[in-house]
C-alpha cells in the first residue's frame, strides 16, 4: 500500500516537472523567435539575397514576402513555425542549404560525445577532489584543491582553451591545433584514434572549467558529514578516517553531488560554444555562432530550441531523482 502511494506521488511529481519543462521550452522558443523578429536581420535579404532583391519589382517582392510569410503578424508566423517544428520540419538552413534537422543531427553528434566525456570526467574528478579536500579540511591538500577550484571557477573557458592550445599544440606540438579530424583526410580514412586525439584539448578544457562547482559543493557537504554526531560516534568506536569517509561520507554526499552534476549540463553546453569556436571544432556550438553571424535564422532557432531541450532534460532528471529520495523537496515542489 505504501509503495503504491509512493509510486503515485513520484509519478505526479514527475508529470508536474515535465509540464513545467514543456512550458519553459515553449517560452524559450517564443522569446527566441520574437527576438529574431525584432533584430536587424531582413529575412528577405537573407533568403533571396540583397542583389537579387534589388533587381525585383514591388509585385515580385510582394509575392516572395507572401511565400516566406514575412508579411504576416509575428504571432501568426510563430504559431506557423512552431507547428512545423513540432511535426519535425525545422526549415532549411540558409548557409548549409540542407534541412535544419539534418544539420543539427550532424553537428550534435560531433558535440555530444565531446560534452559527454567532459561531463563524466569533470563530475568524477570534481567529486573525488571535493571528497579529498572535505575530509582533510584546513590541511595543505585542502588549501591547494580549494585554491585550484576557485581559480578555475573564475577563469573564462575560452581563455583556458587558448592557453591549452598554446602550450600543448603550439609549444609542445603534442596535440593538433584544432578541427575534429586531420586536415585534407577523406572521411573514409579517418579513424577513431584521429577523432580521439583531436578531441583531447576540447574535452580537457570543458572538464577543467566544469569541475569547480561539483568540487566545491562536494567539499562543503563532506565537511558537514565529518563534523556530524554519527561520525564522532564512529571515531569513538575506533573507525579509521578512510573507513569513515567510505562508509559514512561518500554514502551521504553521493546523491546531492549526482543531482548537481545532472543540473550542470547547462554549464558544459554553454562552455562548448566558445571552446568549439577556439578549436574550430565542427560541433553544435560552432554552428550556433556561424548561424548567428551569418543570419541563418532557421538554423539559429532550431539550435536554440534543441539546446534548451537538452539543458531542461538535465534539470528535469536532477529534480525527479532528488524528489524521489527526498520527501522534503517533493512536498516543497507540490506546494509551489
Amino acid at each position: 500500500m505504501k509503495s503504491s502511494r509512493f509510486g503515485r506521488k513520484i509519478l505526479y511529481f514527475s508529470l508536474k516537472q515535465l509540464g513545467r519543462m514543456v512550458i519553459l521550452l515553449f517560452l524559450v522558443s517564443a522569446a527566441a523567435f520574437f527576438l529574431v523578429s525584432v533584430s536587424p536581420i531582413d529575412p528577405l535579404k537573407v533568403n533571396v539575397g540583397q542583389v537579387a532583391l534589388g533587381s525585383m519589382s514591388q509585385e515580385q517582392i510582394a509575392k516572395i514576402s507572401e511565400y516566406w510569410g514575412t508579411d504576416l503578424p509575428p504571432a501568426e508566423r510563430f504559431l506557423s513555425w512552431a507547428g512545423d517544428f513540432i511535426k519535425g520540419d525545422m526549415g532549411t538552413s540558409l548557409l548549409y542549404r540542407q534541412p535544419v534537422s539534418h544539420v543539427i543531427g550532424v553537428k550534435l553528434s560531433n558535440s555530444l560525445w565531446l560534452m559527454a566525456v567532459a561531463w563524466l570526467v569533470s563530475g568524477a574528478a570534481g567529486f573525488a577532489l571535493g571528497t579529498l579536500a572535505g575530509a582533510n579540511r584546513g590541511k595543505t591538500v585542502d588549501k591547494v584543491i580549494s585554491a585550484y577550484a576557485l581559480m578555475t571557477a573564475s577563469t573564462p573557458a575560452f581563455w583556458l582553451a587558448l592557453v591549452l592550445l598554446m602550450v600543448f599544440a603550439v609549444w609542445l606540438k603534442m596535440l593538433p591545433i584544432g578541427l575534429s579530424v586531420p586536415i585534407g583526410m577523406e572521411a573514409a580514412e579517418v579513424t577513431l584514434k584521429d577523432r580521439v586525439v583531436h578531441g583531447i584539448l576540447p574535452c580537457l578544457t570543458l572538464s577543467i572549467s566544469g569541475m569547480s562547482s561539483i568540487l566545491l559543493h562536494t567539499r562543503g557537504k563532506m565537511i558537514q558529514v565529518m563534523e556530524s554526531d554519527y561520525v564522532l560516534f564512529a571515531k569513538a568506536r575506533g573507525e579509521s578516517k578512510s573507513q569513515i569517509v567510505f562508509r559514512h561520507g561518500i554514502r551521504n554526499i553521493l546523491l546531492p553531488a549526482l543531482t548537481l552534476q545532472l543540473a550542470s549540463v547547462s554549464e558544459i553546453f554553454g562552455g562548448s560554444v566558445l571552446v568549439e569556436q577556439v578549436f574550430s571544432y565542427p560541433g553544435l556550438g560552432q554552428a550556433a555562432v556561424t548561424a548567428g553571424l551569418g543570419g541563418d535564422v532557421p538554423l539559429l532557432l532550431g539550435i536554440t530550441v534543441i539546446s534548451a531541450a537538452i539543458v531542461f532534460t538535465g534539470n528535469f532528471t536532477a529534480n525527479v531523482l532528488y524528489g524521489a529520495v527526498d520527501p522534503r523537496m517533493r512536498k516543497g515542489r507540490e506546494g509551489a
